[in-house]
């Protein structure tokens, strides 16, 4: 410890870094750690203070800043792609780490279930997206897995990327859900004839389709509710 007041002397603004390794990770602000991940600052202002800039801008809302994408935060000055990049992943793991730390995994009983589970994933997404639910023989989720993030108008399922994921999970079902950023909640043909194409491939490799939400952000579609599976 005889090198902390060294440290200690220097400004605030300068050591995050320096911080974590003499006090640990626990007493770092938001700021901070996120002032560890971009590096370095601007000519005008540290890292840190860029990164209370950026937290700022979202109300100092972690949740808020985990929606930015990389884009949105190259706009703040001194924040380049890499750097975005840095940012973005790290909240991506931190997502997957609450994901992974829930002992109980959920179990689908409802379609309102399933509604409930995909809500983190497609709830205020500006873009169509396409997810599968992979459940075990008891319906709880073994893991739900992006197969396609499209575009405003429409976004693309490709059967056999769909059950050589579900194959390599050992899913015992699946559950297809994809938004509909409009607030739509119909169902078009293109919808329907390919839930009708996954079903028939479901059963051939004895994994069946037990329902497929189009979901959106005040509510959702079921198939299965609906009689059409």
């Amino acid at each position: 410890m005889e090198n902390e007041p060294n440290i200690l002397s220097w400004a605030e603004e300068d050591r995050p870094r320096e911080k974590l390794l003499l006090k640990g990770r626990t007493v770092l602000s938001d700021a901070e750690l996120i002032a560890i991940l971009i590096g370095s600052g601007t000519r005008s202002m540290s890292a840190v203070t860029l990164s209370k800039h950026i937290l700022g801008s979202v109300e100092n809302d972690l949740n808020a800043l985990a929606k930015l994408s990389v884009k949105d935060l190259k706009k703040f000055n001194g924040i380049g792609e890499a750097k975005a990049i840095s940012i973005v992943g790290a909240l991506e793991l931190g997502r997957r780490r609450k994901e992974s730390n829930q002992l109980v995994k959920p179990q689908i009983r409802s379609s309102e279930d399933a509604y409930k589970v995909m809500a983190p994933e497609l709830m205020d997404q500006p873009t169509e997206q396409f997810w599968v639910i992979m459940l075990n023989r008891s319906n709880k989720v073994i893991h739900k897995r992006a197969i396609s993030l499209g575009g405003v108008s429409g976004t693309v399922a490709d059967p056999k990327v769909i059950f050589k994921k579900a194959l390599e999970d050992l899913a015992s079902g699946i559950i297809l859900a994809h938004n509909h950023p409009s607030g739509n909640k119909k169902p078009s043909q293109a919808d329907i004839d390919l839930t009708k194409k996954l079903q028939n491939s479901g059963k051939l490799l004895e994994i069946p389709v037990l329902d497929h939400i189009i979901f959106t952000d005040d509510g959702y579609f079921s198939f299965a509710d609906e009689g059409l599976l």
